[in-house]
């Protein structure tokens, strides 16, 4: 998983796995993606779409480059906690460490509370915990896992702007899921250059009632001006109506590759 240990990515892996699973986290997603295309892990965790702050790009480039299927989502509530240790010495407060998008998420929390003191970015909510371990002047915000992780006192808890924030995790992995009865299915398209190119995409779903839940461009590296569609759609690739969209989209466009068909997260 995304690491450091006490991230949310940990978090979700816990959720999703277990406690009695061997967790292994990695310093960036480009790593989690390698260690399950090597076989040295069997799933990989990884960050999605936040319900504030949108979609994580870095993970929808990690399929550009790997034959990775998705096999799972976990859906996780996103509760800040303002973490201190237990020497730190409120009265001279001068930083407040977290990952941006958990600085932008609590912005009107700390402008209100904390206007005056510095705010800085690292890398994950993670190692904003673990930096306190070694600062008498700094707090974090982080999530309870890393509050637990790194032995940290809650100050103040649940400070996210945004009571129903919300951040979505893939499970990735090698083999293909059976259907569940309440599935997605995710699919990568290579949209071809012309007039019209994103309706001959959308309009075989309209057609044979396929649901489409969500849509996302990235650019097509190396080529310029050429883009690329993850599209999430309801439904398992198994479903007869499933199956007849893609093979009409399939003679339209450039590439048109399924990512995975697995149950949805549930909170």
């Amino acid at each position: 998983y995304l690491g450091p240990a006490g991230t949310f990515t940990h978090a979700a892996a816990l959720k999703h796995f277990g406690k009695a699973a061997t967790t292994v986290p990695l310093a960036t997603i480009t790593d989690v993606f390698r260690e399950v295309e090597a076989g040295s892990a069997m799933y990989g965790v990884v960050p999605v779409e936040n319900s504030s702050e949108g979609v994580v790009n870095h993970t929808l480039d990690g399929f550009l480059a790997s034959d990775l299927k998705i096999i799972g989502e976990v859906e996780l509530p996103i509760h800040h906690q303002f973490l201190v240790s237990e020497h730190t010495k409120l009265e001279n407060l001068s930083k407040i460490y977290a990952h941006q998008q958990a600085l932008a998420q609590c912005r009107h929390w700390l402008d209100t509370h904390y206007p005056n003191i510095e705010r800085v970015a690292v890398s994950s909510n993670g190692e904003a915990a673990r930096r306190l371990k070694s600062e008498w002047h700094s707090a974090a915000i982080a999530g309870d896992v890393a509050a637990s992780e790194y032995g940290l006192h809650k100050l103040y808890e649940n400070i996210e702007d945004s009571p129903s924030n919300t951040t979505r995790f893939l499970i990735i992995g090698r083999e293909s899921v059976a259907p569940s009865g309440q599935d997605k299915t995710s699919i990568l398209v290579s949209a071809a250059d012309k007039a019209g190119a994103l309706i001959q995409i959308l309009q075989p779903l309209a057609k044979h009632g396929v649901s489409m839940t969500s849509i996302e461009t990235r650019p097509e590296r190396p080529n310029k001006w050429s883009y690329v569609f993850f599209i999430d759609m309801a439904g398992h690739m198994n479903d007869e109506n499933m199956q007849a969209a893609i093979a009409e989209i399939r003679p339209q466009v450039k590439d048109i590759r399924v990512l995975g068909s697995y149950p949805k997260a549930v909170i």
